[in-house]
């Protein structure tokens, strides 16, 4: 999935070294040029394989690979090995609607509701939603639910199964069509579009009108019947051997598995050249500037502008050539993919990797792209990337101080002073731009020290203020990436009554374990996800940056256009004495509930009726002892250190034994009544 958790904590940004993108020469071919870059992104980007083609008038001109399809046997990538392509599953089921409504079966105006009967929420406004909306991420629904969804070893259908369930109970954050962001369940919703409407599964759908057709042999999704074994291995740090294969059962969003050359054959009819398949007028509509119909950051060149299904119709820097491009990115935690289209030219490229990131693979692809272009004669020269002179401050109008003041975004909110011209701010973009200073450079803009950075406030039509990041990445030896986006909202002060910023206070700092993911699942690599730490801003009145209600609730308060994706509400309630938080349908326990695992030698710990995970703490009394488990095959059991890093996850390495890192914690899954035996000896 697109982007998934921001790239998941953006993959754990690689510290790379400074060195020159390849040499410009004319000797230099294509092939050669594109090699250089695919061997740096093995070399400092986390890459360990990838594979890349670019088809020109429905030819492949270009196929080859870097890196290792298994770092034990160093066996090489082939054409023939396949990738999850994550988020650019979306332009796949975007196109299977408008092939429904090439056929008249689907009209992409009307109401959702007209095909989904039995989808409802607990906001009116989910009746005015509609197919178009789901394409173009301006339904307004909160954004992802990420629970059961992407699991190592099983294809269980829950995540898709409950999805219409989960949404019953949840508000919308904006007005349908108001503004458009990122939005994976909206394309889980065209997945179950399509089932209701074709009377077919979507994998048996795509694989009878897209895959046949196209002669797309190695395009498939975790159901289908194929070699596992053609997927490229992919690993996780401080796990030393290949993880088991990943299943992400959001096949509308981010759930198909594909080969560099085969993404290009797709492209084929993305551009509008399979019009026995999708029509022209089709194709050329995902390629509309759909973004234009709502609130939107501007209208600069930008590396996001949403088209149907696209993430951008209009894709920097090839604007800079007057050449539009079409762009869509995709990540899952293991798997990351970049397709780029040229319909003017009928050229296409993709590039999918194993580890990595796909901002860094849409940086490769535009790079070799441009080197094709030129190479072609479409575009003259290769203009030099942006520079920027250091920041030199410069007096600042005072009503700028009027910008002062509470700001939120997804999860947080700051106290921004503005103060003798100058701005500090976190960690923003994504985690891509580091914490700062920003000063007045005169045009309504502060700028960072080297002026690659510049941040402004936009007043928007609906009344909110906000934060624009206008940003230039530089990844050396790789290449340049912009990004401009919204990055905070306005907000105002939300003053809490005695009683309530009392209990919000015993909250605060407090760790939630989430408890309902199954043992399969994926995101217990990165716990991070499956742990809520609570941040109260008591001075304001906002956690996480949602708006605190009362007591036990508190609800989202961001409306950003862009960046304003997977925003969500807090619901606590008790069980007995134990505090719960709810979270988009999810369950977590209070870290004062969490119990010591047991010091003595031999122990046992079982899943509850509930089949909910079971949680420990790590004392001094079981720090640095070698636990082993015996566990039933349906059961298994993680261990994180004091960071909350991965130490050990049994359904990913088949280790049942392990050193307890002190003020870690352990978790126990399986199903119901399963029975874990617990040794704990001394090293």
């Amino acid at each position: 999935m697109k982007k998934m958790i921001s790239v998941l904590m953006t993959t754990i940004l690689i510290t790379v070294p400074v060195t020159p993108t390849f040499a410009q020469t004319n000797q230099d071919t294509v092939k050669e040029k594109a090699q250089v870059l695919a061997s740096k992104l093995v070399s400092d980007y986390g890459v360990s394989g990838l594979q890349y083609a670019i088809m020109d008038k429905g030819s492949i001109v270009l196929s080859d690979d870097a890196g290792v399809y298994d770092k034990a046997s160093n066996a090489p990538i082939t054409k023939d090995t396949m990738f999850g392509i994550g988020s650019v599953s979306k332009v796949y089921v975007t196109a299977a609607t408008m092939i429904l409504a090439d056929s008249n079966k689907v009209d992409i105006d009307k109401p959702l509701t007209t095909y989904i009967k039995d989808f409802t929420m607990a906001d009116e406004r989910y009746k005015e939603i509609t197919p178009r909306m789901l394409m173009n991420h301006s339904s307004g629904l909160y954004g992802s639910h990420y629970g059961n969804a992407i699991l190592l070893g099983d294809n269980d259908t829950q995540y898709h199964d409950e999805l219409l369930f989960k949404l019953q109970s949840e508000k919308l954050k904006s007005k349908p069509g108001e503004y458009s962001v990122y939005c994976n369940d909206g394309f889980q919703l065209l997945e179950l579009l399509i089932e209701r409407v074709s009377g077919i599964s979507y994998t048996e759908f795509l694989a009878k009108y897209v895959s046949a057709p196209l002669d797309l042999s190695s395009t498939k999704t975790l159901h289908d019947e194929f070699d596992r074994e053609r997927l490229a291995k992919s690993y996780w740090p401080m796990i030393d051997h290949a993880l088991p294969v990943e299943n992400t059962n959001v096949i509308g969003s981010g759930g198909i598995y594909s080969t560099a050359e085969e993404l290009t054959k797709f492209a084929e009819l993305l551009i509008g050249n399979r019009t026995d398949i999708l029509s022209e007028q089709s194709a050329k509509a995902m390629q509309s500037p759909e973004y234009k119909k709502g609130i939107w950051v501007s209208e600069e060149t930008n590396t996001v502008n949403y088209g149907l299904g696209w993430d951008a119709v209009s894709f920097a820097p090839f604007d800079d050539y007057g050449i539009t491009v079409l762009y869509k990115g995709g990540d899952t935690l293991e798997y990351h993919s970049s397709l780029i289209a040229i319909p003017e030219y009928d050229i296409s490229m993709a590039v999918v990797s194993s580890g990595g990131s796909s901002i860094f693979n849409g940086t490769f692809t535009s790079k070799v792209l441009l080197e094709y272009l030129r190479d072609k004669g479409h575009i003259k020269e290769i203009l030099p990337e942006k520079t920027f002179e250091p920041a030199l401050k410069v007096e600042m109008p005072s009503e700028l101080l009027s910008y002062s003041g509470l700001y939120g975004s997804v999860g947080s909110t700051i106290n921004m002073e503005i103060k003798n011209g100058e701005i500090n701010l976190p960690m923003t973009g994504g985690g891509l731009v580091p914490p700062q200073k920003y000063v007045y450079t005169g045009d309504g803009q502060f700028k960072n020290s080297d002026g690659s950075v510049a941040v402004s406030f936009d007043k928007q039509t609906n009344g909110q203020t906000y934060v624009k990041l206008n940003s230039y990445l530089n990844f050396p030896g790789l290449g340049q990436f912009m990004m401009l986006t919204y990055a905070y909202q306005k907000l105002d002060p939300n003053p809490l009554n005695h009683i309530t910023k009392k209990v919000w206070e015993n909250r605060n700092g407090k760790n939630y374990y989430a408890l309902g993911e199954k043992i399969t699942s994926a995101l217990y690599l990165a716990p991070t996800i499956l742990t809520k730490n609570i941040s109260v801003d008591m001075d304001h009145g906002y956690a996480n940056g949602t708006k605190i209600v009362d007591e036990n609730k508190a609800v989202n308060a961001v409306e950003i256009p862009i960046s304003g994706r997977d925003v969500f509400d807090l619901n606590f309630y008790k069980v007995g004495l134990t505090e719960y938080l709810k979270i988009d349908g999810v369950s977590y326990i209070n870290e004062d509930a969490i119990q010591p695992i047991y010091e003595g030698n031999s122990s046992i710990s079982s899943i509850p009726s509930n089949g909910q995970a079971v949680w420990y703490k790590i004392d001094e009394k079981s720090a640095n002892r070698v636990m082993t488990v015996e566990a039933p095959v349906s059961g298994g059991f993680a261990v994180y250190d004091a960071k909350g890093m991965v130490v050990n996850f049994s359904k990913a390495t088949s280790n049942h034994s392990v050193v307890l890192p002190e003020d870690g914690m352990i978790v126990f899954g399986g199903n119901e009544g399963d029975v874990f035996k617990i040794n704990l000896k001394n090293k």
